[in-house]
């Protein structure tokens, strides 16, 4: 097993999409479906048993020599109009890890299991770690009221792609004989590039809030509406927006996001009675982020007083900033090494399904080089022989795991 075969998978799963031209797979769709029975006939190909659980994370299992499970995996879905390589990458490269056992018939000490997870992006629901927190068993209930821009709840979605809603509280994996979590993933940041090394080693993700926002003023016509007076929702929505990257520019360290603004009813001689809008705050401290946070919502309603526009603000999900473990981020650093390459070790600012997973296990994660540090963009790209040593340090790093440790040493992980 090697690079050029992940490349190839990654090539073939990168077809499998829910709209032509445009790579894109959302929790639910039948493009997940396909892509569960890809990963799931290459995990069987490598001796692994194979399942999935009650949200639909797809997960395969190779038995060790002895007691203990240590966790590998990514998500795969993407966000819409994707790169190949953003969350399935890392899976793809721990299947090949265990495939080079299968191969050589050997067993560790412990069993792998590696679980490709069905929702990390949130793309459907707005919310993320879906897979993965329900895995970790922290899912939160009042999630299954959501619904999707088409009225579908989360509940019914989850029955439609052959799931349990009424199991996902109760339904995490449990960690009594789990010793870690280990991810591979592309950076999705121009450090390793900059620094010309193919791999780095995590030293913590950053915690994140995602806030739906809902701005109500009033329509009216374009033409005879005085200026005074007018209840516009987009006005609002203009002066929010330029909030948070405020916000976020005077907290060192912070990156603030509005990606979603949808104004009502949309017309070009309508004033905007309603908006829609998502804020993404992140920050490797929590406390400045909720500091943050707390600015931003007193400035939404300042901005709705002032406009006479009524404002909706709803936490979405809110994720703790996680630190890598010590001892398992080393093992890393030790397998980088020993394939010859100096260790670089870098926060990520993107979350991953490894802070969701923290519940319930420690965790680390290995970063892989991309071109230009581009991500969430169908120019997302990795070289092969940057693969190939990811591949190598994994294959590495699984043999130094100490199968004295475990699920003791856990991060808080993460709390919706």
């Amino acid at each position: 097993m090697d690079a050029a075969t992940v490349m190839a998978r990654a090539d073939a799963l990168g077809a499998v999409s829910e709209e032509p031209g445009v790579l894109m797979r959302s929790y639910g769709s039948a493009a997940m479906a396909r892509a569960n029975e890809l990963v799931g006939g290459w995990m069987r190909d490598a001796g692994m048993e194979v399942w999935r659980d009650a949200v639909g994370n797809l997960i395969g299992r190779y038995d060790g020599s002895g007691p203990g499970t240590f966790l590998l995996g990514s998500h795969l879905d993407t966000v819409r109009d994707a790169g190949r390589y953003d969350g399935p990458l890392g899976v793809l490269i721990a299947v090949a890890a265990v495939e080079r056992l299968h191969a050589r018939e050997e067993r560790l000490p412990f069993a792998v299991e590696i679980v490709g997870f069905a929702d990390e992006e949130g793309l459907r629901f707005g919310t993320t770690y879906l897979g993965s927190s329900v895995f970790a068993g922290c899912f939160e209930p009042r999630l299954l009221d959501v619904r999707d821009a088409d009225g579908t709840s989360l509940a019914d979605a989850v029955r439609d792609f052959g799931g349990d809603p009424d199991r996902l509280a109760d339904g995490g994996r449990g960690g009594d004989d789990v010793l870690g979590y280990g991810e591979v993933h592309i950076e999705q940041g121009p450090v390793l590039e900059r620094r010309g090394l193919p791999v780095g080693v995590v030293s913590a993700i950053a915690g994140q809030s995602r806030i739906a926002v809902a701005l109500r003023g009033e329509a009216g016509h374009a033409g005879t509406v005085p200026m005074a007076g007018r209840r516009d929702a987009l006005c609002a929505a203009a002066e929010l927006v330029l909030a948070v990257e405020r916000t976020a520019a005077e907290e060192p360290g912070m990156v603030g996001t509005v990606g979603r603004l949808v104004a009502s009813p949309g017309a070009g001689n309508v004033i905007p009675g309603a908006v829609e809008l998502s804020i993404d705050l992140r920050h490797r401290d929590d406390d400045a982020r909720r500091r943050a946070l707390a600015a931003l919502r007193a400035e939404a309603e300042r901005l709705g007083a002032a406009r006479g526009v009524e404002v909706g603000w709803e936490v979405r999900q809110e994720c703790g900033a996680v630190p890598a473990d010590p001892a398992l981020s080393d093992r890393f650093a030790a397998a980088v090494e020993a394939v010859g390459v100096p260790v670089e070790r870098l926060p990520s600012g993107a979350g991953h399904d490894a802070a969701a997973v923290a519940a319930v296990a420690p965790v680390a994660m290995l970063f892989v080089r991309c071109v230009g540090g581009v991500s969430h963009s169908p120019a997302e790209a990795v070289e092969e022989p940057d693969v190939g040593v990811a591949l190598d340090v994994l294959e590495r790093f699984l043999r130094g795991v100490d199968t004295g440790a475990g699920a003791g040493a856990r991060a808080e992980g993460v709390r919706a």
